[in-house]
């Protein structure tokens, strides 16, 4: 087993899992500390050490609301200890692998977390590697800066670093990759086989990073989960980052509201008094998130991949059954109609005839639909009928999940599956979720190590073929309370013209 490593700033040890087949090295640091004149400037090199480095133990997550206060349901689900160590210094990174030499080249997971870029950190339960190393994958998940701290723009920074302006917690994870491709051998892992990956604001980061032309080279496949939220109904999106300079005037607002007047004054204050300061910032002002800065981001990541103008690698996408859910904004049919002609146009009646349009939701809305769905599909369908080249493969998520609050399949429930940690989630699972979810972290592994997730289950028997997506062959992998259902046929008429229309409004965006 490779309990120790060097790295290109030294040594480090690392720690037996559970499965004693599998070291977790914790806490390994990629950057220097981003404090004081290092708080919102890109990543800076990280200082050499002397001796062996411990890394046994998670560092600390990165600054923000304290988790675990509350009883919603990720606080019930992973955000469970509010005295979770908590710095300013947080760029560390941790690594799980089997491999029992560095000879050995294991194809390279690096993931990203989600949190809407606000929240969120690697040492959350639910993303322990250790299944997926026990299945010949090295694991990489990244810390990075976030809300406040990772997303300010200011029009003193963008004076005093016109290279690298904003978008810092981007700019981390970038790091955390070019760190990976730097070291990954002295682990057993192959630069030249990462896959990349992220769930909600993580799989937006995929995005990003797919889009940021110095990416070029530094991975090789990508896995997008729940990120692509737009809906069909609505030309406003999440996601969608904001341009500099209206970015700057946010960042201009709040330093009025800390009651600083200058990036020199805002960098000495004590960085809890600057979260709590951002919690009652956000009650009225907006939260800070992606830029385009024509630095590292230049555009919507999604409209970028629809374009063409990204890492052109192969991609698995998906997402839960009930997250985030689009209705039509009316209550009556006259309503419907003129809402429906607004939206599209001269389509409009064409929509008016299918029958799911006319369904009223339990909340009264009309046309309730999957609106990452249908995006993904659109995306996916467009894009291999203009010439693309890659496979790409969607999921829908939709098994029964127990529990005393009902909850459906939430958003980032999922997550429990594809790294196959359901035994530290308190749902009282059973075997036929247990068995869903090593086939599903089977297709995951399939796909980290070769681009296609299709392969054999643990006991030898050939899983259900998973067929990449194309608008002429829509095939989608459910994942069922029975198992994985491979499904091919037609797109019914109210998925494929929203499928349409999402692309549209991604191709009309300026």
């Amino acid at each position: 087993m490779i309990r120790t490593a060097k790295t290109e700033n030294g040594w480090v040890r690392g720690i037996e899992a559970a499965d004693p087949r599998i070291t977790a090295f914790k806490g390994i640091p990629f950057a220097a500390p981003p404090v004081g004149e290092n708080r919102w400037r890109a990543p800076q090199p990280c200082e050499d050490w002397e001796g062996i480095r411990d890394a046994s133990r998670f560092a600390p997550i990165a600054v923000q609301d304290t988790p675990g206060i509350g009883d919603n349901i990720y606080c019930r689900e992973w955000h469970v200890d509010p005295e979770i160590p908590m710095d300013e210094d947080c760029l560390y990174l941790n690594v799980y692998t089997g491999a029992k030499s560095p000879e050995e080249k294991q194809p390279v997971l690096v993931w990203f977390y989600g949190g809407a870029l606000q929240w969120g950190y690697p040492s959350e339960m639910e993303f322990d590697g250790e299944r997926l190393s026990r299945r010949g994958v090295v694991v990489v998940t990244v810390n990075y800066r976030i809300n406040v701290f990772g997303f300010l723009a200011h029009p003193q920074i963008t004076r005093q670093q016109p290279k690298a302006p904003a978008n810092f917690g981007s700019l981390d994870q970038q790091a955390g990759l070019k760190w990976v491709t730097r070291n990954i051998r002295a682990f057993g892992g192959d630069p030249d086989k990462i896959t990349i990956a992220g769930q909600s604001a993580g799989g937006g980061s995929v995005l990003s990073q797919m889009a940021c032309p110095g990416n070029v080279g530094l991975f090789h496949r990508a896995v997008i989960m729940s990120a692509m939220i737009r809906s069909p109904y609505q030309e406003e999106a999440v996601g969608i980052p904001k341009p500099l300079c209206e970015a700057e005037k946010n960042g201009t607002d709040f330093f009025e509201f800390l009651g600083v007047s200058s990036l020199e004054e805002a960098r000495k204050l004590d960085a809890f008094y600057i979260r709590d300061k951002y919690a009652q910032y956000v009650q009225n002002f907006p939260r800070m998130a992606t830029v385009e800065d024509h630095c590292f981001c230049y555009g919507d990541p999604l409209k970028l991949f629809l374009e063409g103008k990204c890492a052109d690698v192969p991609v698995m996408a998906g997402n839960t059954k009930d997250e985030f859910p689009s209705f039509l904004p009316a209550k009556s049919e006259k309503e419907l109609e003129d809402v429906a002609r607004r939206l599209f146009g001269q389509r409009a009646e064409e929509f008016l005839q299918i029958p799911e349009a006319k369904r009223l939701d339990e909340t009264g809305y009309y046309g309730k639909v999957c609106g990452l769905e249908c995006t993904i599909k659109g995306v996916f369908g467009w894009k291999k009928e203009n010439g693309g080249k890659q496979d790409y493969y969607y999921y829908r998520f939709e098994p029964d999940i127990p529990g005393w609050d009902q909850p459906g399949c939430f958003h980032s429930v999922d997550l429990w599956f594809f790294f196959e940690t359901l035994a530290k989630c308190w749902r009282p699972f059973t075997g036929r979720h247990y068995d869903l979810a090593r086939q599903m972290c089977n297709y995951w592994a399939n796909f980290i190590k070769t681009g296609d997730p299709n392969g054999l289950d643990g006991d030898g028997t050939k899983m259900p073929q998973w067929i990449p997506y194309t608008g002429k062959q829509p095939s989608e992998m459910v994942f069922t309370s029975q198992g994985p259902v491979s499904v091919q046929k037609e797109e019914n008429a109210y998925v494929k013209f929203l499928s349409e229309e999402s692309v549209r409004q991604i191709r009309a965006q300026k």
